[in-house]
């Protein structure tokens, strides 16, 4: 791989969820499950949609998902999420994944970009408007 513009974690807004993996989410080389750090952008997204909704959501759509770089055990990752779309009982979020590796210099790369929608859901579990 070419070498990559140098990375830093976004400094105007805090993490939605850090976490670092261990050797149970990796195959025999080491590098990550690509469905293990879905389910951590899944939590990221969700986290950031049940406070949009005010309430229970669920994921009803995973729009786009761009691994960009591996991740390795031992990385720390960071998973940032903003909302970028509220529907009438929906709320679209965008999650971006960094990892930062090598204690000793420490690097950060952008390792995971992904768009998720979610539902509103009310007592009934059923779709629900999302409050303004």
């Amino acid at each position: 791989m070419a070498d990559s513009p140098k990375v830093s974690l976004p400094e105007d807004r805090a993490p939605t969820l850090r976490v670092v993996p261990m050797p149970a989410d990796a195959n025999q080389h080491g590098d990550i499950f690509g469905g293990w750090i879905m389910a951590q952008v899944d939590i990221a997204g969700g986290v950031i949609a049940s406070q949009r909704a005010r309430g229970r959501v669920g994921t009803v759509a995973v729009n786009a998902f761009l691994f960009k770089q591996p991740v390795f055990i031992g990385d720390v990752l960071s998973f940032y999420a903003d909302v970028v779309r509220v529907g009438n009982t929906s709320i679209t979020v965008s999650v971006e994944v960094y990892a930062q590796r090598n204690p000793a210099d420490i690097e950060v790369v952008k390792v995971t970009e992904a768009t998720l929608t979610y539902v509103a859901i009310g007592p009934d579990r059923r779709p629900r408007p999302v409050n303004a």
